[in-house]
């Protein structure tokens, strides 16, 4: 069984939402810095940077971040060397982007990542969804939907750069194969 929850518009007025919320905190500051989570979370960082850049007139910088080393549950000795530095994350605000907040250990595994680099002087957290079922404390600051699911259905996120379509569904998990 599938449900569409958000089609291409409203994900779009969904990340216009998210991007303005975004200016409205951190009132303009221009130490701002994007960092997406591989993969789904790179291509929402990307168009969160572009509507900056549209509305505000102002080049953010935008990373991308594997967090394969990081996680706590696939243990790797290979990885993606990171795109920045400590120099690109020294005591800016780091805007943390995903596209699914779940659990909780993907954003964990980010924020090892990050400190592992540099310190901010501040991470915030933006996701396109939160579907509740948190295992650790973790809370994002900038949320396009609360989506509710139980633990037998799965959201699945869609950005036209991978996937040819934008659209968010809720799927049950005998249509995840």
């Amino acid at each position: 069984m599938k449900k569409e929850i958000v089609d291409n518009k409203t994900m779009k007025r969904t990340l216009t939402r998210i991007t303005y919320e975004i200016i409205e905190k951190n009132k303009g500051d221009q130490n701002l810095v994007l960092i997406g989570i591989k993969t789904r979370g790179t291509f929402l960082a990307q168009r969160i940077q572009n509507r900056l850049r549209q509305l505000e007139d102002y080049e953010v910088p935008f990373f991308e971040l594997d967090v394969t080393n990081f996680r706590d549950d696939q243990k790797t000795t290979e990885g993606a060397i990171p795109t920045f530095t400590d120099k690109d994350i020294d005591n800016k605000n780091v805007v943390l982007v995903d596209d699914v907040l779940y659990t909780g250990r993907t954003i964990r595994a980010a924020l090892d990542a990050i400190m592992s680099i540099g310190r901010p002087g501040k991470i915030s957290l933006a996701v396109l969804v939160d579907r509740g079922h948190r295992e650790l404390p973790i809370r994002a600051d900038y949320v396009g939907k609360n989506i509710p699911t139980s633990r037998h259905e799965a959201i699945k996120v869609s950005m036209a750069e991978v996937d040819d379509e934008d659209g968010v569904e809720i799927i049950s998990h005998e249509e995840q194969n």
